[in-house]
């Protein structure tokens, strides 16, 4: 088999999600596009130079509707030639994506893939295309279904992190954003957003907040309480699930779960022939892909299981991994992956995380496996694993090393 390699990786900066959002008025057809034309023209790409775009997006109704991929390949300056598919594994769609592309090169079906996502949640709002396992009740029965703030809190409960321990590490993750941003560590892969004068939108992360302390955190009423306790008492169909618990202690709020923005992200991901072929140098193999079912009323804890997977898979031992990057969907998700593998803080989601800096559903594998590439190449690491929980209960993640 071939081996895959990444040649390029581009990402937007990532925009409030809401109305006063800097990105609000871009459609996700054309900040898609806007990456794929990032790929194109720092690759130096001509005709059909790759096999196709794979593009993960986990709200695909409306303009996010139809083939999201194909209509952004017609948006770019892509050769109309070159297809698009389009995935959805909610919040790991872009790492699926990317994984996907890369086990494609692998079987010798084509020479590269443009490989990520999108997610415009501030015009098209999470959750808006439905969901069986949420509206359905002869499944959401079935499967003990609860909110995905309210798995979080399990998290917290069944493996035991305090309020003051999920405020901490968001506090921290804005501390490492602020200061990854301070120091350009993002650079390398940032995408300006422009509008069509050529004018500047964005080119920040603009949902941070730098300023925040555990006293801020501190006065925030936890944010699915009630939907908990009272209506519609999510409470007890976890309880059901999981009766050794007394009760569910209620510690996740807007300051220490992952913020709704909008993004997108790319990867340019192909063979060693097919880069020599086009005069690029790859910066990273990948390595290993995994991707696991898990319990979907706990949901989260995803990244646990397919660690250990994609380990035993490929013979290799955590010891082996010198950075993570673990989606900060929840602060008790990085927690409870800490705790599982006892790995020191200090190599997690080192330029902090979607606490500090938000996670557009569909964009962020993508987004963070640009970030470990980058933080490898920048602090002379080899090998980095990148992870995320995923609605319904799942998990994804991708082993890359530096060549």
């Amino acid at each position: 088999m071939n081996d895959a390699y990444i040649f390029d990786a581009v990402r937007s900066p990532r925009g409030k999600g809401r109305a006063e959002g800097s990105l609000h008025e871009v459609t996700s057809v054309r900040l898609s596009a806007l990456m794929l034309n990032a790929i194109k023209a720092r690759s130096g790409l001509e005709g059909h130079a790759v096999e196709d775009v794979i593009w993960g997006n986990v709200t695909p109704v409306g303009e996010q509707g139809g083939c999201l991929a194909r209509t952004a390949v017609l948006a770019s300056d892509l050769d109309q030639s070159i297809p698009g598919l389009s995935i959805n594994r909610f919040c790991a769609s872009a790492m699926e994506a990317v994984n996907l592309a890369a086990n494609q090169v692998r079987a010798g079906a084509g020479g590269a893939y443009i490989a990520g996502g999108a997610e415009m949640m501030g015009r098209v709002p999470m959750g808006s295309d439905g969901a069986a396992i949420a509206v359905d009740p002869s499944i959401a029965m079935d499967s003990y279904f609860v909110p995905q703030g309210i798995s979080a809190d399990i998290i917290a409960t069944e493996y035991g992190f305090t309020r003051d321990d999920v405020d901490a590490l968001a506090v921290e993750s804005q501390k490492r954003a602020a200061a990854a941003w301070a120091d350009n560590r993002f650079a390398k892969s940032m995408i300006e957003v422009r509008d069509i004068n050529g004018l500047p939108i964005l080119s920040v992360d603009e949902y941070m907040r730098p300023g925040t302390d555990m006293q801020t955190l501190g006065a925030l009423k936890p944010a699915f309480k009630d939907m908990g306790e009272v209506m519609p008492g999510f409470d007890k169909v976890a309880l059901m699930k999981y009766p050794h618990l007394e009760r569910i202690n209620h510690v996740h709020h807007a300051g220490n779960s992952s913020g709704i923005v909008d993004g997108s992200a790319a990867m340019l991901i192909g063979s060693k022939e097919w880069g020599e072929a086009h005069g690029l140098k790859p910066r990273a193999r990948i390595r290993a892909t995994a991707k696991i079912g898990t319990d979907p009323t706990i949901m989260l804890t995803g990244p646990v299981p397919v660690t250990r997977k994609i380990l035993k898979d490929y013979g290799m031992v955590i010891g082996d991994i010198d950075l993570f990057e673990v989606n900060e969907a929840f602060a008790a998700v990085v927690l409870r992956f800490m705790q599982a593998f006892d790995v020191d803080p200090s190599v997690v989601n080192v330029n902090g995380g979607a606490i500090a800096m938000g996670h557009p559903l569909g964009a962020t594998g993508a987004i963070i496996l640009g970030t470990l590439l980058d933080e490898l190449e920048r602090s002379d690491k080899e090998v980095g694993l990148a992870t995320l929980c995923i609605a319904s209960g799942m998990g994804v993640a991708t082993i890359i090393e530096r060549v």
